[in-house]
């Protein structure tokens, strides 16, 4: 149940959207395996130093059964014989925040809390570290998961961890609980890499854009083309590259009878990648596509 996790991570709640969520990075591998916990409507926690992994789903059971984030760190703590190596950081559905650092936890480690937050770290260069998560968190505005994350980059631009970097992960979920916990959950993770914390912003990004090609694909199942083709734009506008991206913005139009705008997107998709038209040709027979097949034939060019 315990191994080294020496890392910094931030645990917060958003006042406004009512989401929680957990972000860190540690010069270990896959630190989101252990470290991060979260529940929608029941709260987020962050493990770590000689982290006891059972701490997550017990601090998470204990949310859920009606405990404040300071009495089921207390509960985790009192029981714990590792103690003096552990750190831990809670933040429940109504923002009480709990933090503990063991005074065996190897320098320089500490936590801070402010409203709706705790920031914390072990390891680290110097003791500034976790200071500039919760001033870059409490500076900033926007979206729970971008905010967690430019916190991270604080730690790291302040000295982070003293071995370097490796893995960083963030979980962020919604204010209510529910029977459909996918939804509305981001769950990113860097598992090794040279940058973690930038790798991991990317992939915000990335799971940003394709948000917004979601959001397209349901409003042309209502109908709502022009809000749908908005979507789409957005999303290609954040990664022009994504050939998929721009694909199926071009089978939505074909299949609203908008083939003209559709046609230069199409060209330039099978120009630069032959197998998408190969899937073109696929697509009819399993009703994705709506075109007859002189229109097809055109298409396909």
């Amino acid at each position: 149940m315990s191994g080294p996790m020496h890392t910094f991570s931030i645990v917060a709640r958003d006042p406004e959207s009512g989401e929680m969520g957990v972000a860190v990075q540690s010069h270990w591998f896959s630190v989101g395996a252990l470290c991060p916990w979260a529940e929608a409507g029941v709260g987020a926690l962050a493990t770590q130093s000689f982290v006891n992994v059972s701490f997550g789903p017990r601090g998470l059971a204990m949310l859920r059964e009606g405990k404040a984030a300071p009495q089921a760190l207390e509960a985790l703590i009192a029981v714990d014989e590792g103690q003096a190596v552990r750190q831990l950081a809670i933040v429940d559905a109504t923002g009480q925040v709990a933090a503990h650092t063991g005074e065996k936890c190897i320098p320089a480690a500490g936590h801070c809390t402010g409203d709706g937050f705790s920031v914390q770290a072990n390891m680290m260069l110097n003791d500034r570290v976790w200071p500039a998560m919760a001033e870059a968190f409490e500076g900033s505005s926007g979206p729970l998961a971008e905010r967690l994350v430019g916190a991270l980059q604080a730690a790291q631009a302040a000295g982070g961890d003293i071995r370097g970097q490796q893995s960083a992960a963030l979980l962020v979920v919604g204010p209510e609980a529910t029977d459909t916990p996918w939804e509305g959950r981001i769950d990113l993770r860097v598992e090794d890499h040279v940058d973690p914390i930038g790798e991991l912003a990317r992939l915000l990004r990335v799971q940003r854009a394709y948000e917004h090609m979601n959001q397209g694909d349901l409003a042309i199942e209502r109908g709502d083309v022009e809000s749908a083709l908005v979507s789409y734009r957005t999303a290609e506008a954040m990664f022009p590259d994504n050939l998929e991206m721009k694909y199926w913005h071009a089978v939505s139009l074909v299949n609203v009878g908008r083939v003209e705008e559709a046609l230069p997107l199409l060209r330039e998709i099978f120009q630069r990648d032959s197998n998408w038209r190969t899937l073109t040709e696929r697509l009819p027979g399993v009703d994705l596509l709506d075109v007859s097949p002189d229109v097809l034939a055109r298409i396909l060019g």
